[in-house]
């Protein structure tokens, strides 16, 4: 069965974006990407709410990065690997290969995607990711905590979803960002 997956760059207060909706302070350097494209390395499927979607799909092409670095071009060719499910209400249609839209998160198609998949999956989006972490869903997380304080924003977890955590690993990088890795109890 494989595991699913909640990745997070966050502010050290825990804010994925910050009041205004911004997170330009977490655009990861070459460290902290080199490390998370290894750890995206082996999904197979991201899960993603409608907003992460449309952030996500500048690595469809490189047209928004001009002259992209190694890193960045590794990253585009682990995404563009990668099935997409998008969740979303709205969204009429995808415009990236390799994705579909399901209109509503229902956590035991979730279960039978994992049970089926041959490769880990990733949920993406605080706001999915809340419900995947309050459904028992969410095998591991990795947050990636910015040295930055924002006061406030879009939370990186969900209020009021109480998690038993085993810390599998941490990490620390030059730019000031440290790396935590949690298995969820009720994995393990």
């Amino acid at each position: 069965m494989a595991k699913l997956v909640y990745s997070a760059i966050a502010s050290l207060d825990g804010y994925v974006a910050d009041e205004q909706g911004n997170f330009d302070w977490s655009v990861p350097d070459d460290e902290v990407h080199r490390f998370v494209n290894d750890l995206e390395r082996p999904i197979g499927t991201y899960l993603y709410g409608r907003r992460l979607y449309e952030v996500m799909v500048a690595w469809e092409s490189l047209d928004a990065f001009p002259d992209p670095s190694a890193v960045t071009r590794d990253f585009a060719a682990i995404w563009q690997a990668a099935d997409k499910v998008v969740y979303s209400r709205t969204l009429e249609r995808v415009s990236s290969a390799r994705t579909r839209i399901e209109r509503a998160f229902e956590p035991d198609a979730v279960r039978a995607m994992k049970a089926a998949a041959e490769r880990d999956i990733t949920v993406g989006g605080a706001e999915l990711a809340g419900q995947a972490l309050a459904a028992g869903l969410v095998d591991e997380c990795h947050l990636f905590l910015s040295p930055i304080v924002v006061g406030g924003g879009t939370p990186a977890l969900p209020a009021g979803v109480r998690i038993e955590l085993e810390l599998l690993a941490e990490g620390r990088f030059g730019n000031g960002v440290v790396h935590v890795h949690y298995r969820t109890r009720s994995a393990a």
